[in-house]
């Protein structure tokens, strides 16, 4: 019975976590930061990438020669 309780009361409170979180002081911001977050994480991928392409293109013509 006890497990029970405790279990349900943390889902309760996860869900009011949830909710505030979602639609309370500072969600936007907290929303807006997080896309900037992510798409500053995909430009640094992609310059990571595109970094390693051209070290790789470099190399293979500085060895053709």
């Amino acid at each position: 019975m006890k497990e029970k309780t405790v279990s349900k009361m943390e889902d309760r409170l996860n869900k009011i976590e949830r909710l505030i979180a979602e639609n309370g002081v500072g969600s936007d911001y907290l929303s807006r930061a997080e896309r900037i977050q992510r798409d500053i994480n995909i430009a640094l991928f992609a310059g990571a990438v595109g970094l390693a392409a051209g070290v790789g293109v470099w190399a293979w013509f500085k060895m053709k020669d």
